[in-house]
């Protein structure tokens, strides 16, 4: 029975690592450098819900939906005020890191100054409310919830990118940007509405993990690593990779601490990704 508590467990850890590989997948696949300043966006949607919901008692449904609108919004105008100048002057991939980084301590902060740092579990009754019973084991609505929505946005995501003309702009830039100015595709204009909807996705993610496990505005490096590693282990820029790199994380994870302290955990995952780094460095799909 053991066993069975374990799969769920990674099935609901892949689920989060999942949703936040998705969005940073997206965005890396069109601008080719590490945002760290996505895991701010978790952060920002956890919060901005909260804050609607909780702190000023409006409908929960509106809170979902402004809480990833605003998330968006953030994203395409972090690209717009920060990325863009920094494109145009043809900054290197460190630049953009550093300036990442910054922004995700920036924000952080202003979550932390505005609503402290204390823990905080988004209390409605969709978390302590089981949905279904497995072997005597309950899995919440918010954990069911995380992972039909994590395949619906991979899905979502597939076809948009397959099936439209922003997805084929956005596979051209993702190829070679400057031949898709060359065709007439305005490059910033596409990258400011996959930040949108990248960050958009991570604002969801970070409502979502409110609900189930907590959040302090501190969550988003940490959730941000677990996507990259997620990422980096499914092939980074692919959409099917982050669902099977998070898969992958998130089984041996879980595993791996069966019969150790759950404190190895990390150390698990940075192992994996060291192994994937020195052996399969393109991931389990290429881009």
């Amino acid at each position: 029975m053991e066993i069975i508590w374990i799969i769920i467990n990674s099935i609901i850890a892949s689920a989060v690592y999942g949703l936040v590989a998705l969005g940073f997948n997206l965005a890396y696949g069109a601008t080719k450098f590490f945002n760290l300043a996505h895991g701010a966006m978790v952060v920002i949607g956890g919060y901005i819900f909260y804050g609607l919901s909780q702190v000023l008692g409006i409908n929960p449904g509106f809170s979902v939906f402004a809480g990833v609108a605003i998330t968006g919004f953030t994203g395409w105008l972090v690209d717009r005020l920060i990325y863009l100048p920094l494109r145009r002057k043809k900054a290197s991939n460190m630049v953009f890191l550093v300036a990442s980084m910054g922004i995700l301590a920036v924000i952080q902060s202003i979550v932390a100054m505005v609503f402290t740092n204390q823990f905080r579990l988004l209390g409605l009754n969709i978390q302590v409310s089981p949905a279904i019973v497995i072997c005597g084991y309950s899995i919440m609505r918010v954990q069911l919830l995380m992972v039909i929505l994590t395949l619906l946005i991979m899905t979502g995501l597939a076809l948009l990118l397959r099936m439209t003309l922003f997805g084929k702009a956005v596979r051209a830039i993702s190829d070679d940007e400057e031949v898709a100015k060359m065709v007439g595709i305005d490059t910033d204009r596409v990258i400011g509405q996959v930040f949108f909807i990248g960050s958009a996705i991570a604002g969801l993610s970070g409502i979502l993990i409110g609900f189930d496990t907590g959040m302090e505005p501190a969550m988003g490096l940490g959730l941000l690593f677990k996507g990259v590693i997620a990422s980096v282990i499914g092939g980074v820029g692919n959409i099917y990779g982050g669902i099977a790199g998070a898969l992958m994380l998130g089984f041996v994870e879980n595993f791996g601490i069966w019969k150790l302290s759950s404190e190895w955990k990390d150390a698990i995952a940075f192992s994996i990704l060291i192994i994937f780094l020195l052996f399969r460095p393109q991931g389990i799909f290429k881009k």
